[in-house]
Order: C-alpha cells, then structure tokens, then sequence
C-alpha cells in the first residue's frame, strides 16, 4: 500500500457537490492499493500512520502524533498511485488492485484506523471526488508498505 500523508488544518471531499466527508486539523490520507497488498500491508501503515510525529509539541518540533493531538482523519482511496510512468508518458494503473480486492481492503484499513477512536472519514470509493486539502506547514510524507524495514 502506499499513501500520501499530508498534516492538514482542515480538509474535505465532495462528490456531485455535496460534502461527503470533513475534517478540521489532523491527517489526510490519500491511499494506493496495489494488487499484491494485503491485510498485513494495512495493519503497517496504520500503525506508522498513527504513530507518526509530524505535529508540533510547546517548541515547535515535530514530537506529536495525530493521536496525540485528537487529531482527525481524511481517507481517501487513490489507484492513480500505483501508477507505472516507466515506459512513454502515459501512466499505466494495471497493477492497482481490482474493486473486488481494493474495496474490502481499504474498509479494512479505515476500521484499523478507527479503533484508535479517533474522528475518522472518507470520500466513496471509485467515485469521482472534488478534494480540498489546506496543507499545514506543509507537511506531506509518502509512505509504501513494501518498502518497510
């Protein structure tokens, strides 16, 4: 799985026009699933996600969680990030994961997340999603769970 983390003051999704899915400051995910990623995949990078201390303490620096700020949490699935660019300029998406695969993944994943009792939300999968991220700082970090040591 890869991700796009960006520590956000607020973010949004918005399908046909209508909000679907809000937060104020916390985490927006933007989520590949490859064809190949499987629950462990998921379980890693909920743990990093979680755990990862991109928020300022009292000094400024970057010692916080999102979970040590009751921070909120913005899903969004993104196959696009599994793009192959290697060859001529138009991406080829052949290995991300399938709906039949990609759909119960990503749930499974969100509901990881969400036993951390934080505020979690997201976009519909496969939709076409209009995306408002205000980035803080800005932070962005890209994760991939296959290259974890």
């Amino acid at each position: 799985m890869k991700a796009v983390i960006q520590r956000v003051s607020k973010s949004s999704i918005q399908v046909d026009g209508k909000i679907v899915g809000e937060i104020a400051a916390g985490l927006c995910l933007l989520i590949g699933i490859d064809e190949d990623d499987a629950k462990t995949d998921a379980e890693w990078l909920t743990q990093k996600t979680l755990n990862l201390r991109i928020f300022g303490d009292e000094d400024g620096k970057l010692n916080k969680s999102v979970l040590d700020i009751s921070g909120e949490i913005l899903c969004i699935s993104q196959f696009t990030l599994i793009a192959d660019y290697k060859k001529g300029n138009r991406p080829s998406f052949i290995k991300a994961a399938k709906p039949d695969v990609a759909i119960p993944l990503f749930e499974f994943f969100k509901a990881e997340l969400a036993k951390s009792g934080l505020k979690i939300e997201s976009g519909i999968f496969g939709a076409d999603m209009k995306v408002e991220i205000s980035n803080d700082g800005p932070v962005t970090i890209v994760m991939d769970s296959k290259t974890k040591m």
